[in-house]
């Protein structure tokens, strides 16, 4: 409406009426002033384009009725209206109708024009509308802004109680800390572990409730403080190796999620949970895999000896139908006995009995031992095995020699799980071999064209037992012992395991190991060389033991003797001149290790020899 009145403005001071230049200048001007308002108001929704036009409105109605007549003039509605609307602009709006209703009254009280009927008429024409316009604009504009407020509080309450509510519902429990170490909030999950109610422990540092150790139950110092590292480097740490103590010193074993919030140093987020139940479960069950482990490897030991004695022509006669089974039920003995042999090694892992003899060798060279020893199982699928660090003329390329100083069974067993793994999951393609390396380290990298490992899988593959359950590999066994063992063993060797892999299109795992150079690898041979000679001459200068031939279980027939007739024990084998006598029976409660069946199947062959007889075919031991 602002946008029409300053036409009537325009039309009465161009109409009948004498009026001065002024009024004819404010009222082209708050012509102009609104058509530009017009189209710029509605696009930027500012405040100041409606107000100017409103006081050069307000300016030429003014100039307009005092020229008019004052109190009498025909246009004083106009003045009413704008009086009106001065309230839309608050303070802004009605003061200048207020300052101009008060120059007026001085105007006529010096001109002696003053009288009641003057200041009823002004009151009723300009102070009214003003008191008016200012109660029914204020009503609407507080009531608008009052209910953007209301809402805009009402949506933040929501929030904080939703917040709050999620919060004080998770299981583990949630500190708050600022920038100055002081904890701004904390859970009942949190009060309920610590002991602190909330009172308490609100406004405190933290170190005051949330008392960090080592496991040895050491205090950290500000180096190895999770929370102080994350207020000072803004990056998220997780650990699960600290022990909490409570208000009454109860000590907790936990695991720690310490997040940044905002810009470094701003403040932190701690989330901790009582993993106390959880270790104890887990060395439990770590302690039962080791026991049981161990006691089962021995049977299964003794079958493979018993099988390897049914498998040797020096020891045993059976037809190629009885060969071919026992052939087989001796490649799973086998298999048992190394998925037993992981389950051990997981276990020393785990509770830190894994021996770590570290040996200066060259990965290169030593790769390529291992990835001969496995060609043969490419090959029966039907794969190319590839060690890259070689031509297609089988002739060694120009490549830096990289030492590393690590256990070498380690290097192996983890080689071998990823090469086997390569095999077993590629259904066609090949397999690649490669060793690279750096200034401060080596990479060994095994890449397949199989199947591939989905992205959601990614994460939780190198975790105990896991495996990627899908169509592809559901025809594939396994026990996801193997990449979990091989990770912990590369972290032994201060080294680690990653991968790359797209579904579909093939894996690359790598393993990555500290290098060392050929100055260091040589000092390192030559005092390794020294320790193991002094251990061998330190051996023989100790008391020999007269030499026991290690037993053997008795043979058990297993055809059941006929009624009335007494089971015997037959002879593994007849003595040769000059054998060794080798024992038949082991004493009862006495364990035979998997060492000492096989020992004991050397030994047989060597009184095979003795006999002038050939030796078995290989393979069939």
């Amino acid at each position: 409406m602002l946008y029409i009145l300053p036409l009537v403005t325009s039309i009465a001071a161009v109409g009948p009426f004498n009026v001065s230049i002024f009024v004819a200048i404010a009222a082209t001007a708050t012509i102009l002033m609104s058509i530009l308002s017009y189209f710029i108001e509605p696009k930027t929704h500012h405040f100041i384009e409606p107000l100017v036009v409103y006081l050069l409105f307000s300016l030429a109605v003014g100039l307009l009725v005092f020229q008019t007549g004052g109190i009498t003039s025909p246009f004083l509605m106009l003045w009413m209206l704008a009086a009106f609307f001065s309230g839309v602009f608050a303070v802004y709006g009605w003061l200048p109708i207020i300052v101009a209703t008060g120059v007026f009254f001085a105007e006529q009280y010096l001109a002696n024009k003053f009288s009641p009927s003057l200041i009823g008429i002004v009151g009723v024409s300009s102070l009214l509308p003003t008191i008016i316009g200012i109660i029914l604009w204020r009503n609407h504009t507080t009531t608008e802004a009052e209910k953007s407020v209301k809402t805009l509080a009402s949506e933040l309450s929501e929030v904080a109680n939703r917040s709050e509510i999620v919060i004080n519902a998770i299981g583990d429990g949630v500190i708050a800390i600022d920038a100055q170490g002081t904890i701004q909030l904390i859970n009942p999950a949190a009060q309920e572990i610590l002991g602190w109610g909330k009172q308490d422990a609100l406004m405190l540092n933290y170190k005051s409730i949330l008392q960090l150790t080592d496991l040895n139950n050491k205090p950290l110092d500000p180096t190895n403080d999770p929370i102080m590292q994350v207020l000072n480097t803004n990056q998220q740490i997780r650990s699960s190796a600290l022990i909490i103590l409570t208000k009454s010193g109860k000590k907790v074993t936990s695991s720690l999620v310490v997040s940044p919030i905002g810009t470094a140093g701003s403040g932190v987020i701690t989330v901790f949970r009582d993993m106390t139940k959880e270790k104890a479960e887990e060395r439990e069950q770590a302690e039962f895999i080791s026991t049981a482990s161990h006691e089962m490897r021995t049977p299964v030991a003794s079958i493979e000896g018993y099988l390897g004695l049914a498998l040797n022509p020096n020891t045993a006669q059976i037809d190629a139908k009885a060969r071919d089974f026992i052939m087989k039920a001796h490649e799973a003995a086998q298999h048992l006995g190394r998925l037993f042999q992981d389950l051990l090694d997981v276990s020393k892992s785990e509770d830190g009995r894994l021996t770590n003899t570290p040996k200066v060798v060259d990965l290169a060279t030593y790769t390529e031992t291992i990835v001969q020893g496995l060609i043969q199982k490419a090959t029966e699928k039907g794969l190319t095995l590839t060690f890259k660090p070689k031509d297609n003329n089988n002739q060694k390329t120009i490549t830096p020699v990289l030492f590393v100083n690590q256990d070498n069974d380690h290097i192996r067993e983890i080689i071998d799980n990823l090469v086997e793994n390569a095999i077993k999951y590629t259904l066609k393609g090949e397999v690649v071999v490669d060793v690279t390396g750096t200034d401060s380290k080596v990479i060994v990298s095994v890449k397949d064209s199989g199947l591939g490992i989905p992205a959601e899988d990614v994460p939780h593959l190198f975790q105990k037992f896991y495996r990627v359950d899908n169509a592809d590999r559901q025809q594939i066994g396994g026990t996801g012992l193997g990449l979990y063992l091989s990770r912990r063993l590369a972290e032994a060797m201060q080294g680690r395991l990653y991968l790359e892999s797209v579904h579909g299109q093939g894996s690359t795992f790598f393993l990555e190991l500290p290098r060392i150079d050929s100055q260091e690898a040589a000092d390192l041979r030559q005092k390794q060389f020294a320790q193991a000679a002094a251990a061998a001459q330190q051996a023989t200068q100790a008391p020999v033991a007269p030499p026991t031939a290690p037993a053997m279980p008795p043979v058990v027939n297993p055809y059941p003797p006929a009624a009335g007739q007494v089971a015997q024990q037959q002879p593994v084998a007849q003595e040769a001149p000059g054998a060794v006598k080798a024992a038949t029976t082991v004493p009862r409660g006495e364990s035979l290790s998997r060492e000492q069946i096989m020992a004991h199947v050397r030994e047989l062959e060597a009184m095979a020899k003795a006999q002038n007889t050939p030796p078995p075919p290989a393979g069939q031991q």
